[in-house]
């Protein structure tokens, strides 16, 4: 009985359409380097080559990240020069994620903290921003994203837009920040306002407002220090 190939398989079962159809996530590591080398050789399909050298590196990608384009294709049969520089470079690209992601991904155990991540954002602007970090449950920074750009008196903030960017994160902590041109630290109504809202529509998608940090100058306002977030 002859072997069929990837292109007579189910269409959910072959990668890139299971990909499209069901997520990057639902792939094995196998059908992701199927995906990246494209077709197998005469004996093995894109997937059981893939299979094949993940055993060679006892299924484990960091053992397959320390093998050269060398080793490649000395090592298996329909992989040639330009299918291991795809799979060297991917697997690069994946370590490369990780350090900056140990780089970026700070812990925020203080409002001070919180304040030394707003700051590159906010100091020395002539309008008002309104940025917000979005943290894991271990309150490591997740991404940052600018949520308002306004004028001199002030910047309107959409709630969904901030819960709409921490569902899309899986985000399960929210830093509010925003800065005053004036310098003047004391929140106005309309802070406390935005504060109290978000807050409160946090709380039904099981995410905390932690703290609301008004950046002006070298000083800096905490919601959470001063007892009303």
């Amino acid at each position: 009985m002859s072997k069929l190939s990837i292109k007579e398989w189910a269409e959910e079962d072959r990668p890139r359409e299971k990909l499209l159809l069901k997520g990057v996530s639902t792939l094995s590591d196998s059908e992701l380097i199927a995906i990246l080398i494209g077709s197998g050789n005469s004996e093995q399909s894109a997937v059981e080559l893939g299979k094949s050298i993940l055993n060679e590196a006892d299924n484990d990608l960091n053992k397959l990240a320390r093998m050269s384009v060398t080793d490649l294709i000395q090592k298996f049969k329909g992989i040639g020069e330009a299918k291991a520089v795809t799979i060297v470079a991917a697997l690069e690209l994946g370590r490369r994620r990780k350090a900056v992601e140990s780089v970026k991904r700070r812990k925020i155990t203080s409002s001070r903290i919180a304040y030394e991540e707003f700051v590159p954002k906010l100091t020395d602007l002539n309008h008002e921003e309104t940025w917000v970090l979005l943290t894991d449950r271990s309150n490591r920074v997740v991404t940052e994203v600018q949520v308002s750009r306004g004028g001199i008196s002030g910047t309107v903030v959409d709630i969904r837009l901030i819960l709409r960017e921490a569902l899309k994160y899986y985000a399960s902590g929210i830093f509010l920040g925003h800065n005053h041109p004036s310098e003047n630290c004391r929140p106005s109504p309309q802070d406390t306002q935005i504060t109290k809202k978000l807050k409160e529509a946090a709380h039904w998608m099981d995410i905390v407002l932690l703290d609301h940090i008004i950046v002006c100058g070298d000083r800096y306002f905490s919601f959470a220090d001063e007892g009303i977030i």
